[in-house]
């Protein structure tokens, strides 16, 4: 493997801790020249060179004869979009190296470089065991990193139980779309990122220098954990959304039986201001008193009404 000049790596978005023979390289953010660079050093595929790159690259295991390449995908929170979002981090693994590749938002593994980078102890902890060991740690943080997320879900639906019965309406079916657009994400990052982790410690048994089976099932059993709220998480948004859609159809009802009796009680009304309307010889109209018979007339037809819907328990 060819030796790169400092001066020549300081150009390129490259970060490299070595350690008794192990070399973690961590690249961060990726551009054409950084790929050309593990061109140059490193005997990886083309089409495993161009998928670093790719934007829209599923969660993957591809295996070769001297190393892994495996394609993840975390959810990250975008506080410009406001929306779950999903960071790709690609990694290739061979017998005495770790490469990861990835935007710089995934804060865990970032915070692990630089701890490794600092700390002596912490490059021998993660370091000292191989790569296998190392992508573990780096894994386990990563899905930890899931669970403030999680709790932002969990925050949303409790404010949501809270406010659904108050007169917030509009702002409450947007705060649902939201949490319904989150668990979605969500689900569709952790779906397949379930499928790749588990298939993954078999095949990085020839870089690891212990028994990991264990360690990778705790990984599957949080992620399974993960899946299972985000189900339990889906039903309980989808009954939030039918609670809000029943009182949204009552208040509804109750304008529109309100609006019914109105009209209902204002009907007599309609009907003999429209007979006293007309151009004919009509009763009282050269009386004095015409307008208060008309009124009378009005309020007589208006009680048998009143009484009429309170027979039928209307009102």
């Amino acid at each position: 493997m060819a030796e790169v000049q400092k001066e020549d790596k300081k150009k390129l978005n490259i970060d490299t801790l070595d350690w008794k023979g192990m070399t973690w390289v961590d690249i961060s953010p990726p551009g054409q020249s950084e790929i050309d660079y593990l061109a140059e050093n490193y005997h990886f595929h083309p089409l495993d060179l161009d998928d670093t790159l790719s934007r829209r690259q599923r969660p993957k295991i591809d295996e070769y004869k001297d190393y892994l390449f495996i394609v993840f995908h975390f959810p990250i929170y975008s506080k410009e979009e406001k929306v779950l979002i999903s960071s790709q981090i690609s990694v290739f693994i061979g017998q005495d190296y770790l490469i990861t590749i990835h935007k710089g938002v995934l804060k865990p593994l970032v915070k692990l470089f630089r701890e490794c980078e600092l700390d002596e102890e912490s490059r021998e902890e993660y370091l000292g065991q191989g790569p296998g060991f190392l992508l573990y740690r780096i894994l386990d943080r990563l899905v930890d990193y899931c669970q403030p997320i999680l709790n932002k879900v969990i925050d949303g639906i409790e404010d949501v139980e809270d406010e659904i019965f108050s007169e917030r309406k509009g702002e409450i079916i947007r705060e649902i779309s939201r949490l319904r657009r989150d668990v979605i994400a969500l689900r569709r990052i952790i779906w397949p990122m379930r499928a790749v982790i588990g298939r993954l410690e078999p095949r990085i048994r020839r870089f690891i220098n212990i028994d990991m089976s264990v360690y990778f099932g705790d990984i599957v059993d949080h992620l399974d954990r993960i899946w299972d709220g985000l189900d339990e998480y889906k039903e309980i948004i989808e009954g939030l959304n039918d609670t809000h859609d029943s009182i949204a159809t009552n208040m509804t009802n109750k304008t529109i039986r309100l609006l019914t009796i109105i009209t209902t009680v204002m009907l007599p009304l309609t009907v003999v201001s429209s007979f006293f309307g007309m151009n004919i010889p009509l009763p009282f109209e050269n009386s004095a008193m015409g307008v208060f018979y008309v009124f009378l007339i009005i309020f007589i037809f208006i009680g048998l009404v009143l009484l009429f819907l309170r027979k039928l328990r209307v009102i």
